[in-house]
């Protein structure tokens, strides 16, 4: 089993910055991937970024030159800075962890909300 706490979120105005981080516990050696997604209000949860165990990144086209997702030794904590934010960036933040056998894990989520 895998444990993953999210913080960080709040209230920003647009063009500001927010750092989400999501602290990782339990059998972390069989996680193949971490990653953030979104659930923005009316729209189905999206994927925001994504790290594997190698270090390789992708973003959501949306995000990219603004958000970039970074980690701490595989895996203590991962992080989501949000630079130049923007009021559709508004929604609930979640941490993903994904095991070799495809096992989904998900924290609480953390809230996000920018003003314009």
């Amino acid at each position: 089993q895998v444990q993953l706490v999210e913080s960080g979120g709040g209230l920003v105005q647009a063009g500001g910055s927010l750092k989400l981080s999501c602290v990782v516990s339990g059998r972390t050696n069989g996680i193949t991937a971490m990653g953030w997604y979104r659930q923005r209000p009316g729209k189905q949860r999206e994927l925001v970024a994504t790290m594997t165990r190698g270090g390789t990144i992708n973003y959501v086209d949306s995000v990219k030159g603004r958000f970039t997702i970074s980690r701490d030794a595989p895996w203590n904590t991962i992080y989501l800075q949000m630079d130049s934010v923007k009021p559709e960036d508004t929604g609930r933040y979640y941490c993903n962890a994904i095991n070799p056998v495809n096992v989904n894990y998900w924290g609480q989520g953390t809230q996000v909300t920018v003003s314009a």
